[in-house]
């Protein structure tokens, strides 16, 4: 934790990676709530995921959206999938210049023989993911129509020039805790 001299603010800088999914939703919780007992009033994350579950990320997104600490993300290497729906929650957000995106329509798979009750289930749990994910990424970037489309039937990967014009990122920056700040792992 550190104390920005001019304003007062307190920082800390922190990692994050592996799967989006409930052990990461517990250890952020658990985070935060050490954050909000130290003061913290900055939290800055590097962030390196490959993704996981829709609805855990999603209960990330709005819980660090909605918190009473300011969040600024980084993305030093990948985030993918679903973790681009958390790394959005950053009030800030930066990535390293090698640093890549990539957001996909959800998937799933179906037990071999499964009848076609079971599968309608499931095509319309994706399709409520799909338009609970889709907003948060209309409502925070701007692709291009060509983008939109590839995203519609494809992988979308997007570098940090992309990331930059399209509002991903505020900044192409790396993550640079000053020195003599403690960093912790979440």
């Amino acid at each position: 934790m550190s104390e920005d001299k001019d304003q007062g603010v307190k920082e800390a800088w922190f990692t994050l990676s592996g799967d989006v999914n409930s052990d990461m939703v517990h250890r952020m919780f658990e985070a935060v709530a050490i954050m909000t007992e130290d003061g913290i009033e900055t939290a800055h994350v590097l962030v390196q995921s490959n993704g996981g579950y829709v609805s855990d990320g999603l209960c990330l997104y709005n819980f660090l959206a909605n918190s009473p600490i300011k969040f600024i993300m980084y993305n030093g290497g990948a985030v993918a999938s679903i973790a681009v729906t958390l790394f959005l929650a950053g009030s800030e957000r930066y990535c390293s210049e090698t640093a890549r995106f990539m957001v996909h329509k959800s998937h799933a798979t179906a037990s071999p023989g499964s009848r076609p009750d079971a599968l309608n289930i499931i095509v319309e749990g994706l399709r409520a993911d799909d338009a609970r994910t889709e907003s948060i990424l209309r409502k925070s970037i701007e692709l291009t129509p060509e983008q939109w489309a590839i995203h519609q039937y494809s992988d979308l990967h997007l570098n940090s020039r992309d990331a930059k014009i399209a509002g991903l990122v505020n900044e192409v920056r790396d993550f640079r805790p000053p020195k003599g700040a403690v960093l912790r792992n979440i």
